[in-house]
């Protein structure tokens, strides 16, 4: 059977990182807006960084200013020159709830740094922002790795890292409703080469201590299909379908830590205790005689830096340890086998959830395995808090393992043979998506709980087919499965 390489083409940028002290992940978008917005020949990148000290406009009202680097659109945003904004010099933008700082003008290409320097205006609450790109000069936009929520009067930086090998056109966007306004200030850009075009925070404060954010997700790009890590790190089938949250083996990036083994790829969230998705190939090739290892035991591929989970910090909690790779997913020999008990394969969860919802839907797969099929597999959880035996916990382990609230899975069946990625796109697979609650009372039924995977994308911040082209993405991610499930 034919595999494709896990990294076709580049993302727009595919994560945040290293992850800011403020950032948190609302759900993602649903679509991307279309923004209209001035066209404007390219400016030089070493026109940046954007300082906003050239601006002047004193009011919230929609308008067009000519910057340093050239003309953006400001919308419910002004330049702020007052005490109470918060600055590297004498002017920082300031958003109010919608606002919007728009460049009217596309950066050069190969762009693969972007930082901006962002915090609470005056003493005003915390706000959320995003950064959207474009590259096709403003018809459509698409999120750049996480949403961040900036509060306090420091200036900290956030970092995005990735790449755009064609021209870019950025857009900052206040997010949340609340009465708290945002400054801006310090937007820089570094190109691929290394090349010294972006100021923009170099020497401002980072992180503070202790402070940890989620996972960021890659940016879907608006052509060709994602990328993900080098082939080398990461078995081609588990990552088949991509990254979903752009996860690196990067100490910088705590809680978007990629760990890729033959037998599965996580990424793992280290301040959650549990990985965020595993992703898995599974077919008939995968499946033997090795009995059931139960080998439960702390992960020692993970950084020293990094707390690491064992058997004892479910004892007595309530939950199972639920498998996101399943035991007997891998059954070919005893190392396979025994790779499904590392804890970072595991999740707190409700044990009527795991032994008869997902045992049920676990099963169901192996059949259709039995019968010819080969299955791509993304499973993961989100939220905080469940109910197991012993009532309603948050987190177990004296708050060191988060127990999610929801439990989920998509599932890619195709007939086994041909070119996979191919077959999925021109809509020849099978496509299931699940999401149930992490509880006693979940129903056996799993087929109660399909959803679309727009809808888990909604509620994870994940980007789950993100391999595909865009176009297949769309179409095949708004479908909601009603197959047989018998």
């Amino acid at each position: 059977m034919i595999r494709l390489a896990p990294a076709l083409l580049s993302l727009l940028l595919n994560a945040c990182s290293p992850p800011p002290t403020e950032t948190l992940r609302p759900p993602a978008p649903t679509g991307p807006p279309a923004i209209a917005v001035q066209s404007a020949p390219a400016q030089a990148a070493s026109r940046f960084p954007e300082t906003f000290e050239a601006g002047s406009k004193g009011s919230y009202a929609p308008g067009s200013e000519t910057l340093g680097t050239g003309p953006w659109q400001l919308t419910e945003a002004l330049i702020g020159t007052s005490e109470q904004d918060h600055k590297h010099g004498a002017r920082a933008a300031r958003l109010r709830a919608g606002g919007r700082l728009t460049m009217s003008f596309d950066a050069p290409a190969g762009v693969q740094t972007i930082r901006i320097s962002s915090a609470a205006y005056g003493q005003d609450a915390a706000s959320t922002w995003e950064l959207w790109g474009s590259q096709d000069g403003g018809r459509s936009y698409r999120r750049i790795g996480a949403a961040v929520r900036t509060q306090g009067p420091r200036l900290l930086t956030t970092t995005f890292e990735g790449g755009s090998a064609r021209a870019l056109r950025l857009e900052i966007r206040k997010t949340d409703t609340g009465a708290g306004r945002l400054n801006i200030d310090d937007i820089g850009l570094e190109t691929g080469t290394g090349a010294a075009v972006v100021g923009g925070g170099a020497g401002q404060p980072g992180p503070l201590p202790g402070q940890t954010s989620p996972p960021p997700p890659p940016v879907r790009p608006t052509t060709g299909v994602a990328a993900s890590q080098p082939a080398e790190t990461q078995p081609a089938d588990n990552l088949a379908l991509g990254n979903p949250s752009g996860a690196t083996a990067s100490l910088s990036t705590p809680n978007n830590y990629l760990l890729a083994r033959p037998q599965y790829a996580v990424g793992y969230h280290a301040r959650r205790g549990t990985p965020t998705w595993v992703s898995w190939h599974l077919s008939a090739a995968d499946r033997g005689q090795a009995p059931r290892q139960d080998d439960f035991r702390a992960d020692p591929a993970l950084p020293r830096q990094f707390y690491a989970v064992s058997p004892r910090s479910y004892s007595g909690s309530g939950f199972d340890r639920g498998h996101n790779c399943p035991s007997a997913d891998r059954s070919r020999t005893l190392d396979d086998n025994s790779a499904t008990f590392l804890m970072t394969n595991m999740i707190p969860q409700a044990a009527n959830n795991n032994q008869r919802t997902w045992g049920n839907l676990e099963e169901w797969t192996r059949a259709q395995v039995e019968r010819g099929q080969e299955v791509y597999i993304i499973m993961g959880s989100y939220g905080q808090g469940g109910t197991g035996l012993q009532g309603f916990k948050t987190t177990i382990d004296e708050g060191r393992v988060t127990v999610p609230a929801r439990v989920w899975k998509v599932l890619v069946l195709l007939p086994e043979g041909g070119n996979d990625l191919q077959r999925i796109a021109a809509g020849q697979a099978r496509l299931i998506a699940i999401d149930t609650p992490n509880d006693q009372q979940v129903s056996p039924d799993w087929s109660r709980y399909r959803v679309s995977i727009d809808a888990l994308e909604a509620a994870t911040g994940l980007d789950l087919l993100s391999a595909l082209p865009v176009a297949a993405q769309e179409r095949l991610e708004a479908q909601t499965d009603s197959g047989p499930t018998r």
